[in-house]
C-alpha cells in the first residue's frame, strides 16, 4: 500500500484547525481501515509564521495522535513557499502527497477519487472546481478572466484549479528541482510533464476564520504568476512603443502639411492629450519593465525560500 501525506499549509487558522484536523482524521482513517492507503500515512500541518495559537493547536495534535505532523517554519513566507516546505520535508517519506487548504473548503471526501486516479497510472491529479456559484459575480469574473488571460499570454495551466492536488514521489522530486525564488506553482507543475488527470469537486464555504486572500493579495498572487511565467508584457510593451513611434510620425507628417497649406494647427488639447498620453503610455510600460528587473534582483540573490524552524514526527 501507498503511503499518503496530506500537506495543508496554515496561517492563523486557529479558528479552523479543530474541524479540519477531525474531518481529516476521520477519511485518512477510513481509507487507511479499507486498506486504500498506508498505516504510516500522516497529515502534515505546516504553519507559516502564524500569529495565534495555530502552532500550539498543532503541537497538541501532534502529542495526541501519531498521524499528525508539525512542520514550523522560522517566520511566514507565504502560501505556495509553506506548501514547498511541505512537499521538501513530505518527500522523504511518502509515495504520493495530497496538497489542500486548511479552511475545508477544498472537499475532503473526493481524496479516494485522487488515489484512484494515482492507482491508473497518473503523477499528477488536479482538483478542479466543478462551479463557482459559492464565488460572489466579482470573484467569479475576475477569476474566469485571469485563467483565460493567462493562457492568451501563452503560460500552461489548468482552469479552475487553485492548489488542491495530488503528487507522486517522483512528480514531487521534479518539482523541487525549480528553484525559482518567485513561486507560481500553478504555472509550474504543468511543466513537470508527467501524466495527469483531474478529478472535478463542489467547493464549500469556508467554515470559520477569515480568507487570507483578500483582493490585495489575490491581485498581487495573479500579477507574480503573470510575470513568472510569460515574457509577453514586455513584447506587448515593444509593440504599443512602435506603434506609438508610427503615430507621432503620422502626426508629424500631418502638421508639416498643415503648416504650408496655411492652416493652423488647432490648440493646445490636442497637445496636452498626446502629452499625457505618450507620458502615461512610458510610465506603464517603465512600470512593466521594472517588474520583471525586480524578479531578476530577488532571484540573483539566491536566498533560501524558506527555513523549517522545527518538524514534529513520530514513527509508527
Amino acid at each position: 500500500m501507498d503511503t499518503l501525506w496530506l500537506v495543508i499549509p496554515c496561517y492563523n487558522e486557529e479558528d479552523v484547525l479543530p474541524e479540519t484536523s477531525k474531518q481529516l482524521y476521520k477519511i485518512m482513517a477510513d481509507m487507511i481501515i479499507n486498506r486504500k492507503i498506508s498505516p504510516e500515512s500522516k497529515i502534515a500541518f505546516v504553519n507559516d509564521g502564524s500569529r495565534d495559537n495555530t502552532w500550539s493547536l498543532i503541537e497538541k495534535y501532534h502529542e495526541n495522535i501519531e498521524m499528525f505532523v508539525g512542520i514550523n517554519l522560522s517566520r511566514n513566507r507565504g502560501h505556495q513557499n509553506a506548501l514547498l516546505a511541505g512537499l521538501t520535508v513530505a518527500k522523504d517519506y511518502a509515495d504520493i502527497v495530497i496538497t489542500l487548504d486548511a479552511d475545508l473548503q477544498d472537499d475532503i471526501n473526493v481524496i479516494p477519487e485522487f488515489v484512484d486516479k494515482y492507482r491508473e497510472g497518473n503523477d499528477i491529479v488536479y482538483g478542479v472546481r466543478s462551479n463557482r456559484d459559492a464565488d460572489t459575480g466579482f470573484k467569479r469574473n475576475t477569476a474566469q478572466g485571469f485563467y483565460k488571460f493567462m493562457k492568451v499570454l501563452g503560460v500552461d495551466i489548468v482552469d479552475n484549479h487553485a492548489d488542491y492536488r495530488l503528487m507522486s514521489k517522483r512528480a514531487v522530486e521534479s518539482l523541487l528541482e525549480f528553484k525559482e525564488v518567485n513561486v507560481f506553482l500553478r504555472g509550474i507543475i504543468p511543466q513537470i510533464g508527467y501524466k495527469s488527470a483531474i478529478v472535478e469537486y463542489k467547493r464549500n464555504e469556508r467554515a470559520a476564520g477569515e480568507s487570507k486572500y483578500p483582493l490585495k493579495k489575490m491581485l498581487s498572487f495573479a500579477f507574480d504568476g503573470i510575470t513568472s511565467f510569460s515574457i509577453r508584457p514586455l513584447r506587448i510593451s515593444l509593440f504599443m512603443g512602435i506603434a506609438s513611434f508610427i503615430v507621432a510620425v503620422i502626426f508629424l507628417i500631418y502638421c508639416i502639411v498643415q503648416f504650408f497649406l496655411g492652416n493652423t494647427v488647432s490648440g493646445w488639447a490636442s497637445l496636452s492629450v498626446s502629452i499625457w498620453l505618450l507620458g502615461g503610455l512610458q510610465l506603464l510600460m517603465i512600470g512593466i519593465a521594472g517588474e520583471y528587473i525586480g524578479k531578476i534582483y530577488l532571484e540573483a540573490k539566491h536566498r533560501p525560500r524558506f527555513i523549517i524552524e522545527e518538524i514534529l514526527y513520530k514513527e509508527y
